[in-house]
């Protein structure tokens, strides 16, 4: 296999699973605390709550995420280095 290849599909990888990981608690939150502060007539309180715990979910998910990529980047690495 292409060590190229390899670096790229880790990329893509990368790019789409944190991009998951940003796009859906942010619509999810918006669209529940739109609907809570319309139910509950309290705009924005339910929508601005929803969005900060979104927001540090998200932040949780990504370090965690990003240290799973980081040791695949490191295992590639290695493999690459090791077969030239």
């Amino acid at each position: 296999m292409n060590t190229d290849a390899a670096y790229y599909r880790l990329a893509i990888r990368i790019f789409a699973d944190f991009s998951g990981s940003i796009a859906v608690p942010a619509v999810f939150a918006a669209l529940i605390g739109k609907w809570l502060d319309e139910k509950y007539g309290t705009e924005p309180k339910f929508l601005a709550l929803f969005l900060l715990l979104a927001l540090l979910s998200t932040a949780w998910i990504v370090v965690k995420k990003a240290k799973r990529y980081q040791k695949e980047y490191d295992a590639l690495n290695k493999k690459a280095s090791s077969g030239k």
